[in-house]
């Protein structure tokens, strides 16, 4: 073998060896962009991981703060004067008037006067009856002394109720020889119940103590068996029932005065729902009916037991009513059928619901959505735990429009209306300018960023109250009518039927206005239904702030002092915050 021949071989040898390493180095480099790959799963993995995570934190502080933190939303920032809202020129004279109220509140620098405490007034009313024991010495310890006074111990007594028979004696008359003449007797008066056998006084007590009180229907049944009377549960609802259908036109009546209002807030809370046995048919007559029968057709499909139905509450800002609707979902048909329907023309304050941010195109502009700004306040408030400079700052200016709010709180519409343009815009300016500027670089997947995404995108709606003195800056009074529906669910836990909700959504209605104008509520539902029963339809007289006027003694009168003491509290509290602040600059 020549040495031609045996550079050929080797130059084969190397050849497939190359070829080896060619065909290693591509499997190689499979394997690396396979593990590049893996890499990036991995990745994402990680950061869905650490998203989940992030939430869940999250979640948890929300949970803990609610069940046990402060539930005040007023948020404490040594340094909230320090930013700067206005020009340096109104910060200097805001400041001097901080000043000057702190002079004035400290009479003149010194320290701080000692409040005066109010005598008590243990006296009880002289309304109440009053009965007399002589409690005495003995004759024989009596005995050679002589009586110069004595002393009144008044000691409150309880009496449980008392339930007594009343017999109605309709006597018979004939005219003697004319025996074709017939019996005459007086005729019987329309009555609640067939036979007469409850009048409105038992339907009062039973709708009160349950949509005011919150007591179910079987624990009423153990309170009247206490006034010695037993009646069933089946009878308690009957008597409920037939209330409710006469109580139903006022209560549509009181619907349509809400709408008359320039502003309505509005929110809304889950009931459960019982499933009837059969599906209920479509009543032409009722526009929910059609939509109660698409949800419950599909829960039985789904073997479902019960559905999350809604309360939807409707408060008159200017109008003293609160309406309650029932509907078996929370779908626009709640907003819908209650103001577009009903040609209602005005504000819908409320949160940012989809039922609720639509409705101005969808009414062609003739409702106007105006958002809740403690909604958005609640959005920073969430990221304080993790972005503690951004939702301080935010706060901030949260803080600002609240004081601002309850310097105009008083203030006639117009004058509100200049106060809010002269001062809130400007905070409103300041605030949207952080957004876009300090916020420019915050992730949209953390808490901050969502409630600058929420703040941005419902910008419009948030701002509404600045073009209206009308308007309210939040739907928090409209929320804790939520409250009075909690309760309730807490106790009587769900509703039995569809027509149980909108029996329920009526006497809720009636409770809750009389609750909010400070009646008895008993006293007034009684009367309600005495003055319906007899055929009366002068629903005017009726309503709540109207009927407080003509029965001033069943007007509650220790509640509007608890609320001027409660709002001068507050006030006072809110100023030494205000007053601390300046101090500490």
């Amino acid at each position: 073998m020549n040495r031609i021949e045996q550079l050929e071989r080797q130059n084969a040898v190397l050849r497939e060896q190359n070829e080896k390493f060619a065909s290693d180095a591509k499997l190689l480099l499979e394997e690396v962009a396979k593990l590049g790959d893996e890499k990036q799963k991995l990745i994402k993995k990680n950061e869905a991981i650490s998203d989940e995570l992030r939430k869940s934190r999250d979640q948890l502080e929300a949970l803990i703060r609610r069940l046990f933190g402060r539930q005040s939303e007023r948020f404490d920032d040594v340094d909230q004067l320090k930013f700067e809202f206005a020009t340096p020129e109104q910060a200097a004279d805001a400041r001097e008037g901080i000043e000057q109220a702190c002079d004035e509140n400290n009479n003149t620098g010194k320290s701080k006067p000692k409040p005066r405490r109010r005598k008590r007034n243990e006296r009880f009313p002289e309304s109440l009856e009053r009965k007399q024991v002589l409690i005495d010495l003995s004759d024989e310890e009596k005995e050679g002394l002589t009586r110069i006074g004595e002393d009144i111990v008044e000691t409150a007594h309880y009496r449980r109720p008392i339930v007594y028979i009343l017999q109605k004696i309709y006597p018979k008359y004939v005219r003697s020889g004319e025996p074709d003449a017939g019996v005459m007797q007086m005729p019987r008066p329309e009555s609640l119940i067939a036979g007469d056998r409850y009048d409105t006084s038992f339907a009062a007590e039973i709708i009160a103590a349950k949509f005011s009180y919150h007591l179910p229907i079987y624990r009423q049944e153990d309170l009247f068996a206490g006034c010695g009377i037993t009646i069933s549960r089946s009878s308690l609802l009957n008597i409920q029932e037939a209330a409710a259908k006469l109580i139903r036109p006022f209560a549509a009546y009181l619907a349509d005065l809400v709408r008359t209002d320039h502003c309505i807030s509005s929110d809304d809370t889950g009931v459960l729902l019982l499933l009837p046995k059969d599906i209920p048919k479509i009543d032409e007559d009722d526009p929910k009916s059609r939509r109660a029968a698409e949800v419950i057709a599909k829960a039985k499909e789904e073997n479902a037991k019960s559905v999350r139905a809604k309360m939807w509450a409707y408060r008159g800002v200017s109008v003293p009513i609160n309406v309650f609707d029932f509907t078996v979902s929370r779908h626009r048909d709640g907003p819908d059928l209650f103001l577009i329907d009903r040609d209602y023309e005005g504000t819908l304050l409320g949160d940012c619901y989809g039922a609720n941010t639509g409705i101005h195109m969808r009414s062609n502009g003739l409702v106007v959505h105006a958002a809740c700004v403690a909604h958005a306040r609640r959005k920073a408030e969430y990221a304080l735990g993790n972005h503690r400079e951004h939702a301080t700052a935010l706060l901030k200016c949260f803080n600002r429009l609240y004081d601002l709010e309850d310097q105009c709180r008083h203030m006639d519409w117009d004058a509100r209306f200049a106060f809010r343009q002269e001062h809130a815009l400007p905070v409103w300016t300041l605030l949207r300018s952080y957004l876009e500027n300090e916020m420019s670089k915050v992730s949209t997947k953390e808490k901050i960023g969502e409630a600058k995404g929420y703040l941005l995108n419902q910008w419009d709606g948030l701002v509404k109250y600045l073009g209206d003195g009308r308007i309210p800056i939040d739907n928090n009074e409209c929320e804790q009518l939520m409250k009075q529906v909690a309760l309730g669910r807490k106790n009587w836990l769900f509703i039995g039927s569809v027509a149980a909700g909108y029996r329920t959504a009526d006497l809720m209605t009636l409770c809750s206005s009389a609750i909010r104008n400070d009646l008895d509520v008993y006293a007034y539902i009684k009367d309600v239904l005495d003055t319906l029963l007899s055929g009366s339809t002068d629903y005017a007289s009726l309503r709540p702030d109207a009927w407080a006027k003509s029965h001033p003694e069943s007007v509650r009168h220790y509640r509007a002092e608890e609320r001027r003491q409660r709002n001068a509290r507050r006030d006072r509290a809110r100023l030494d915050r205000r007053l601390s602040q300046s101090e500490s600059e």
